[in-house]
């Protein structure tokens, strides 16, 4: 509760981020969750996604993710 506190009001400096990811393509047309295009980096304190570029070796602005509303398949 007082680091959402602390983070709403300082906000969070993404200092700690994963290795750069690339989501792969799938030939069954479907995905699990966000669609993500391009490589991106996410923080490991807050969650948020930037894009990453690795021409420039830097991180880029926010992703913005567009959940998909499909069914998902159900394994058991």
């Amino acid at each position: 509760m007082l680091q959402s506190l602390i983070d709403s009001l300082f906000g969070c400096s993404h200092q700690r981020t994963t290795f750069p990811l690339t989501p792969g393509r799938r030939a069954g047309g479907f995905s699990t969750g966000a669609i993500r295009n391009g490589t991106y980096v996410v923080c490991l304190d807050c969650g948020k996604e930037f894009a990453y570029n690795w021409n420039q070796m830097r991180v880029g602005e926010q992703v913005r993710t567009r959940v998909t509303t499909e069914a998902q398949p159900m394994f058991r």
